[in-house]
Order: C-alpha cells, then sequence, then structure tokens
C-alpha cells in the first residue's frame, strides 16, 4: 500500500500577523502540498476567533482551486449542524462544476466555535434536525432532485455538476465513526484534537466493522495528526514544548476540546454552566525526519489507516514549510 498525505491548515493568525497574512500563507501552503504532491489540502471552519482568519471554508476553497491545478482542496470541514444542506450542496455544486473531481466535502460534528457563536449561526433555526436527517438531505441534493414523498420533493441545489463533490465524515469519537460507516463514508479521526489512544483505536475498530457496503463504497480511514519536522530534535521539541489540549466537561454532560484554560473558562461563561478541565500536553508527533517517519508508521500500523492528514502549529512559516518538506524527504528516501 502507498501511504497518502494531505494537509489540514486552520488559517491560524500568530502573534505578529494579520488574518490576511495567514490567509496568505494558507495559499501558499496549498501549492506546496500540491507541490510535494501530496493527496489533499484542506480548511477548517471556526467562528469568533481572532486567532483563527478560515471562518467560511466554501470561499476560501474556490480561492484555493483557481490557486492551484491538481491537488483535491476540500472543507476540514463544514458543521452542518449549523447550516441548510441545501444551501452547502448549492455551494460545493457550484465549487464542483468549477473544479470537476477536485472538491471534497468534510463535514464536522462539533460547534466550531463557542456557545455564542453557535446561537448567532442557527438564530431563526425553528426545530434543530438530526445531523442523520441533514446528511442524508445533503447527500441527495448533490446527486439531484429531492424524490417523492418528501416535503420538497423536485427541488434541485444547481448547478448538477458532473462530478459531485465527496462527503468525508469528521470527528473525534466512537459515534462519529459509526456515523461514518452507516453513510458510507470515509472517515477522518483527529487525534490532534482527542489524543486519547483508546477511543481513536475503538472508533477506528467500529468504522471498518460496521461499514456499510451496500452502495458499492469501501472504507477509507485517515487520521488527521499535529506534526513538528525539524533537523534536530532540540528545535522540535522546543517548538511544541508550549501547546496544550484542555477537554471540558460541562455540568450537562457536554464536552469540547480547545487549547487553553482561557478558552475553557469562556466556553462554559457563554453555556452558562459550571464545568471541569483535563489538562493534557498536546499529542503532537515531533522530532526529525527519522523518528517522526518511525512514530508516523507505528500509528498507520496501530490503527490501520489508509491516510495521514497534517496539520502544524509552528508559528514561524519557514519552518511549517520545512516540517511538511522533511516528512516528504523521509518517505521519499525509503523508497529510493
Amino acid at each position: 500500500m502507498t501511504l497518502k498525505f494531505g494537509i489540514l491548515d486552520q488559517s491560524i493568525v500568530f502573534p505578529g500577523q494579520t488574518p490576511a497574512e495567514a490567509l496568505r500563507n494558507t495559499i501558499k501552503l496549498a501549492q506546496l502540498a500540491e507541490g510535494l504532491g501530496f493527496e489533499r489540502f484542506w480548511v477548517s471552519e471556526h467562528h469568533d476567533s481572532p486567532q483563527m482568519a478560515g471562518a467560511s471554508p466554501e470561499v476560501l476553497i474556490s480561492h484555493l482551486l483557481a490557486r492551484t491545478e491538481t491537488i483535491r482542496i476540500g472543507s476540514g470541514g463544514v458543521m452542518l449542524q449549523h447550516y441548510s444542506p441545501y444551501k452547502v450542496a448549492e455551494n460545493f455544486n457550484v465549487l464542483a462544476s468549477l473544479a470537476p473531481g477536485r472538491v471534497e466535502l468534510g463535514i464536522g460534528r462539533a460547534p466550531g466555535g463557542l456557545p455564542r457563536s453557535t446561537k448567532a449561526l442557527q438564530k431563526g433555526q425553528s426545530e434543530p434536525e438530526s445531523l442523520e436527517n441533514k446528511l442524508a438531505e445533503l447527500e441527495q441534493f448533490l446527486h439531484g432532485p429531492l424524490g417523492d414523498g418528501q416535503p420538497l420533493a423536485g427541488l434541485q441545489a444547481n448547478p448538477l455538476p458532473v462530478q459531485p463533490a465527496d462527503i468525508y465524515m469528521l470527528g473525534t469519537s466512537v459515534s462519529s465513526a459509526r456515523l461514518a460507516a452507516e453513510r458510507g463514508y470515509p472517515y477522518a479521526f483527529a487525534l490532534f484534537i482527542n489524543n486519547d489512544p483508546e477511543v481513536a483505536k475503538t472508533a477506528f475498530d467500529t468504522y471498518r466493522k460496521e461499514f456499510n457496503r451496500e452502495k458499492g463504497a469501501v472504507p477509507k480511514a485517515i487520521l488527521a495528526l499535529s506534526v513538528i519536522t525539524s533537523d534536530t530534535e532540540e528545535e522540535a521539541n522546543e517548538l511544541a514544548a508550549h501547546f496544550k489540549s484542555v477537554r471540558v466537561t460541562l455540568a450537562s454532560g457536554k464536552t469540547v476540546n480547545v487549547g487553553s484554560l482561557e478558552q475553557a473558562e469562556e466556553f462554559a461563561k457563554q453555556a452558562g454552566e459550571t464545568y471541569t478541565t483535563e489538562v493534557r500536553d498536546a499529542d503532537i508527533t515531533r522530532g526529525t525526519k527519522e523518528v517522526v517517519r518511525k512514530r508516523l508508521l507505528s500509528l498507520v500500523e496501530l490503527y490501520d489507516v489508509d491516510e495521514l492528514l497534517f496539520t502544524t502549529i509552528i508559528p514561524d512559516f519557514e519552518k511549517r514549510v520545512r516540517s511538511f518538506q522533511l516528512i516528504k524527504e523521509a518517505f521519499e528516501e525509503q523508497t529510493v
């Protein structure tokens, strides 16, 4: 099996940068990924966060498609719980018509922001619909009109592309893996958000065991993880040293992963609930290209995945570029 690579970029606005600079760096990274021969480049959706410039993946994807030629460009992901499946289908049908075969629609289950932004995004929605129902409707709209017997039968999300966007399910739990399996979608587990190895292993095992093959699809398992590759161990460890993962559990039982105790406090404040936190070191695969390659291969074997999707939180853009180049070198050298 030839291992495939991709990049998930969050368009982070690092200290001293403007949002415009962060987005320009996202464009450069997409072009770098294409030049390195990576399979895909995804952009994320974040709301009400000055540290993230990527609030609208559909808009950013359109620009990235125009600035690249062959690489697949997608969302990592669109937070469908907030939106009309019809409008999401229209957006991605336009994108897929502009760049046939290059558009991927990753669907996320997280809110993509704090409770305040969720309220703003869902303002005016009378009765929240289940994600399962929204996915079923979205899939129909991507391929044609709604069928008979449905309230909006005959409605079509124009333009219908020759090759619709492929749907991917993103998640950090066994329930997201089960949903991906039921729908027959490729599945990406975000280890950089939930770094519990037991949950990740159970999620992938559940996905493969319960995968629905009725539509002729085969399971595609993707591990999304944070990586810092440097020319020296010391530099890699220094770049990774300050990052934490904070798991917030609200009194209602809802859980969310954030990057700091300050974000945890703000999330609970906006939710209006008491909370507890669990602080862990961020799970970052780090080191020289030889060390990183060894761990990546061990993770591929452990979780039985088909592809790796890299994200990185290196503030220095040139070192970020170097990190991806070193990953590519590590695997090329072993195949010569």
